[in-house]
């Protein structure tokens, strides 16, 4: 079966810095990959070169079949997009920004406003659908966010610490969404910090760090080898990062110093 998402010696280096070193990796259709590391990893560099945002690096990159350094735009209309913050046209109303979105699609006008309004109601964003979003929280516009990702039913979903913001009820929805995406066969990248949602809904996780992958595996495979019991466990041996603990209880000392 060939690869939705293919990447050989992908590498990519901010003057002296080199952010990725040779990633190579292969996607197949309906996978639901979890990509997790520290700040600073490489995470949002990868996705934002999947899909076609930064076109200088170095390597190949495909994804459904296209090249994204030469046709980046043949791919970014079958794929959807869903970062952790990203400038919305905020003297715009949802629908507005909405109807904007589905035509830069090419959906039909009809869909564009039967589906948004749909969205946006079961996000409980019906009675702001036409209000301004210079207002609006930052959940709320994360919210418009997660449907202008999905609004043209894309093939990949790339979502980018997608649940920045949101009250537990939209989490809880949106980790439903993935969930029912999954079983409808998409393929999904996901990147966040939030291990239990990673852990649950990904068919095989992904641990970069310093530009470079250091696990690639099914939670059961990652856990086997690392010998521990939750995602979390398993990041923090495979990264090496211990500094939290120390950093907490020396964060707890000076609330109890006089």
């Amino acid at each position: 079966m060939a690869s939705v998402i293919s990447t050989q010696g992908l590498t990519k280096k901010y003057q002296k810095a080199t952010v990725l070193k040779n990633i190579n990796l292969e996607i197949q259709p309906g996978e639901v990959i979890g990509y997790i590391g520290p700040n600073g990893a490489g995470k949002s560099t990868t996705i934002k070169i999947m899909t076609g945002i930064i076109p200088e690096f170095e390597g190949e990159v495909n994804v459904l079949g296209f090249d994204v350094r030469t046709q980046a735009l043949e791919a970014k209309r079958k794929i959807g997009y869903i970062p952790e913050n990203a400038a919305l046209y905020e003297v715009l109303t949802p629908l507005e920004y909405l109807s904007f979105v589905g035509q830069l699609y090419q959906l039909e006008k009809e869909v564009i406003s039967a589906r948004a309004k749909e969205l946006l109601n079961l996000f409980d964003l019906a009675k702001q659908m036409e209000m301004r979003m210079t207002t609006f929280s930052k959940g709320m516009k994360q919210k418009v966010l997660l449907i202008a990702g999905m609004l043209h039913n894309p093939d990949i979903l790339f979502l980018d610490e997608p649940l920045s913001g949101l009250d537990a009820n939209a989490v809880i929805l949106v980790k439903e969404i993935l969930v029912q995406l999954k079983k409808s066969g998409k393929t999904i990248f996901y990147s966040s910090h939030i291990m239990d949602v990673v852990e649950k809904i990904s068919d095989r996780i992904i641990i970069i760090n310093k530009g470079e992958i250091i696990a690639n595996g099914s939670f059961t495979e990652l856990n086997n080898a690392a010998h521990q019991g939750s995602l979390e466990d398993i990041f923090t041996q495979l990264t090496g990062n211990r500094e939290h603990i120390e950093v907490a209880e020396q964060f707890i000392q000076a609330l109890n110093n006089k």
